[in-house]
């Protein structure tokens, strides 16, 4: 599912901007070598990353991985080939070319990253010119004893909250189970695939067993649900044409029923999965903890034994 795609992701929370807003922060993107090639990036000074700053000596290096050159089905041509004109800022027949967060700047017909310079031009790891879609889905339960009773805090006394983790097999870190959007799929139908592939390990179920895997994802994934963030990540892979963006939903199975009929069984890129307790002592990737943080408050369960300043309100 080309999902490796969420190993680095990073997100800033102090600078995480809305439509109002519009706030970009790049750490992740500036980051050199680039992942999986000895190429360095140009150095891009903290002042000189927005396209406002006037930079007339910036020049930024050129590349576009192998993978992405032969052609694979996730993939775009290069942008000078043959028979290939892309519409930028729409939809392109199955392909998603809008951007989450608005329009976006195309010169000498490349997009341009919304969120300023990266040293890197052309599409690196990425398969798109322009924004890459991924899906995030943030299953989550309370957690229970053996009666069944929720269980709550020792400290903060709220509820403990808890959501399907997976550790990955190409950087050994946990994280949501998540991937790439296909060109034509609606998001809701990336989230609950990649959900059932990732933490169900639904590729390798007999046809009897899918049906049944079928039904109760449905069921999970077609209450009430969500939306956590969705935007612009700050991404090692991102370069001044190609960038990641994401949509993370939260699926909360109230009674926990749902998943008491779905093992959890890792597949796909996945190498372990597991409830885990939601907490500030989580470490995950600083996106996917910021994600849950916010699952979290939504919900009104345990984040931090430390009540901060918001202790008086």
């Amino acid at each position: 599912s080309n999902s490796s795609a969420n190993c680095w992701s990073h997100l800033h929370p102090v600078n995480m901007f809305n439509s109002y807003n519009v706030k970009f922060y790049h750490s992740k993107a500036l980051t050199s070598p680039y992942p999986g090639s000895h190429v360095e990036r140009s150095q891009v000074p903290e002042d000189k990353v927005g396209w406002l700053i006037e930079w007339k000596d910036y020049n930024p290096v050129e590349y576009t991985a192998m993978s992405v050159l032969a052609g694979p089905g996730w993939a775009d041509p290069q942008i000078n080939d043959k028979g290939f004109s892309p519409k930028f800022n729409e939809r392109d027949g199955e392909v998603e070319r809008r951007s989450l967060n608005g329009l976006y700047v195309v010169e000498n017909g490349r997009p341009r990253n919304p969120a300023g310079r990266t040293g890197l031009t052309g599409r690196g790891l990425l398969g798109r010119w322009g924004p890459n879609h991924a899906a995030d889905p943030v299953v989550t339960r309370w957690k229970r004893d053996g009666s069944g009773n929720k269980i709550a805090h020792p400290v903060t006394g709220k509820n403990i909250l808890q959501f399907v983790a997976i550790k990955r097999r190409d950087c050994g870190e946990w994280a949501i189970p998540g991937g790439m959007v296909d060109p034509g799929e609606k998001i809701s139908a990336t989230l609950k695939r990649e959900f059932g592939e990732e933490a169900l390990n639904s590729l390798q179920k007999s046809p009897e067993e899918k049906v049944e895997l079928e039904k109760q994802l449905h069921k999970l994934f077609s209450q009430e649900h969500f939306v956590v963030y969705k935007g612009y990540v700050d991404d090692p892979r991102n370069t001044d044409n190609a960038w990641m963006e994401t949509e993370a939903v939260n699926y909360h199975d109230e009674t926990g029923e749902t998943m008491d009929n779905l093992p959890l069984e890792a597949g796909d890129d996945a190498g372990i999965v597991k409830w885990v307790d939601i907490s500030e002592k989580l470490k995950l990737y600083a996106s996917h903890s910021y994600f849950i943080k916010l699952v979290a408050e939504k919900r009104g369960a345990h984040w931090s034994e430390d009540p901060g300043p918001e202790c008086c309100e």
